[in-house]
């Protein structure tokens, strides 16, 4: 008879296969998530990068289009102060003759209603004027020639003036807020020397 098979143990009689340990994937675990946690810590930075990036240029184009939109308000109102000034321009040379004609009017002749109704045709006229900021260069004998707001016409000698005064107002001008529209056209006191005789000034 053969005799029985001695268990394949120890002297112990433990089974001495290695047991497995359970660190190993534990610390890879710890690992792989450490990497997923850094990847989407930098995933994190690149999109507040861009997303600042976007704001930047999203307020840079904002700031562009409000300078933009404020120069052509500008180049819009320039050009309706041009062409208002242009067409104001135009309308002097009658606001003159209405006012020549009422200065050379007969005395006998104003009290009547056709004289009275372009005397209030003139002063509408002014009125209207005014409203868009026009006002006459006011002129009295004894200013100083400003060539700023004055164009002579005639330098002469003239007894009680000193060179470079204003003799005479010859044309009204005019102005638009700070703006000259027409210079007032005046006579200006030139000190007299010997065998001189008045002259024309030329171009102011």
């Amino acid at each position: 008879m053969e005799e029985p098979k001695e268990a394949m143990t120890g002297s112990s009689g433990e089974d001495t296969a290695p047991a497995m340990s359970s660190e190993a994937p534990a610390a890879e675990a710890e690992v792989s998530l450490v990497e997923q946690l850094e990847a989407l810590r930098k995933e994190l930075e690149q999109a507040r990068t861009h997303v600042q990036e976007y704001l930047d240029g999203w307020q840079r184009e904002r700031a562009a289009f409000a300078n933009y939109r404020k120069r052509v308000e500008a180049e819009r109102a320039q050009f309706a102060a041009e062409a208002t000034a242009l067409f104001i321009r135009k309308l002097l040379p009658i606001l003159d003759d209405f006012e020549r004609a009422l200065q050379t009017l007969p005395d006998n002749l104003r009290h009547l209603t056709w004289v009275e109704g372009v005397a209030l045709i003139y002063r509408k006229l002014e009125l209207a004027l005014e409203s868009e900021g026009v006002r006459s260069i006011k002129v009295k004998p004894g200013d100083p020639f400003d060539p700023m707001l004055h164009e002579a016409v005639l330098y002469e000698p003239a007894e009680g003036f000193e060179d470079g005064q204003i003799v005479e107002e010859l044309q009204r001008g005019y102005k638009m807020g700070d703006r000259v529209l027409r210079p007032t056209l005046v006579k200006v006191a030139r000190k007299a020397e010997p065998g001189s005789e008045p002259s024309a000034a030329r171009g102011g």
